[in-house]
């Protein structure tokens, strides 16, 4: 438990960026989810699309410490694989 009012106010500052965190990665995660449902329903215009929206998405997370730079790069990269199977 904190103690001292500087550990009080990190705890406070922690738990409002937990939540925004959570609602930042909530939202990328709906993106990547539209792009999935799109490849799945076999739709190439619509997958393209998708893609094309959450690909800034998914980056923002980058800019914002969200996600690893890495890490989504590997996922676009992936989903644009998978668009590209699905429009060929």
């Amino acid at each position: 438990m904190a103690n001292s009012p500087q550990a009080k106010k990190r705890a406070r500052q922690n738990e409002r960026r937990f939540a925004v965190n959570k609602a930042r990665r909530s939202r990328i995660r709906t993106f990547i989810r539209k792009v999935e449902e799109a490849i799945a329903s076999g739709d190439a215009d619509a997958a393209k699309t998708a893609l094309k929206v959450a690909q800034p998405e998914v980056m923002r997370g980058v800019t914002r410490g969200v996600l690893h730079k890495n890490t989504a790069a590997r996922k676009i990269s992936r989903l644009n694989a998978r668009v590209k199977a699905v429009a060929a």
